[in-house]
């Protein structure tokens, strides 16, 4: 789960109660663009949006099972990516959702320039989850698909 808020303050107990709460259903919890409270709040990790080009965490005596994670929407911010030391990219969009959406065959050609586990992210629905088997992949991310009452799976 990636607690991401770009608008508010952030709220430190609201982070701890959501921490709470992972931990105890075993889910993994990590925050966004925010190193120091990741770790002063002892999280599972951070992920890195894809207009953070910092490279100062790199100094930042992390504990052995910290996950970063990043995300891409070209060449240039996955080779960033690469150096910031993430450990899987989510590159986005991959279906028309936006104007800037990739395609299957622009995702295939970018995943081919990296080692990093690769997540496929933006506009995945029921219709097109299929296509996602196409793609050598790691994982998916929808907000869409998972947030309907079927789920992804059910008829």
């Amino acid at each position: 789960m990636i607690y991401r808020n770009y608008k508010k303050k952030i709220d430190e107990n609201l982070i701890k109660k959501i921490k709470f709460f992972c931990r105890k259903k075993r889910i993994k919890f990590l925050i966004s663009n925010n190193f120091k409270l990741a770790i002063k709040l002892d999280l599972d990790g951070v992920y890195l949006p894809s207009f953070n080009k910092d490279f100062r965490h790199n100094n930042y005596a992390l504990k052995r099972k910290f996950i970063i994670l990043g995300s891409a929407h070209n060449l240039k911010e996955v080779k960033i990516k690469e150096k910031q030391g993430v450990k899987a990219i989510f590159i986005s969009s991959i279906f028309k959702k936006k104007n800037t959406y990739l395609g299957i065959n622009k995702f295939k050609n970018l995943t081919k320039y990296t080692y990093k586990n690769i997540i496929a992210l933006g506009g995945i629905n029921k219709k097109n989850i299929k296509k996602l088997k196409l793609l050598n992949i790691y994982g998916f991310a929808a907000i869409e698909l998972f947030s309907k009452k079927n789920g992804p799976l059910k008829n």
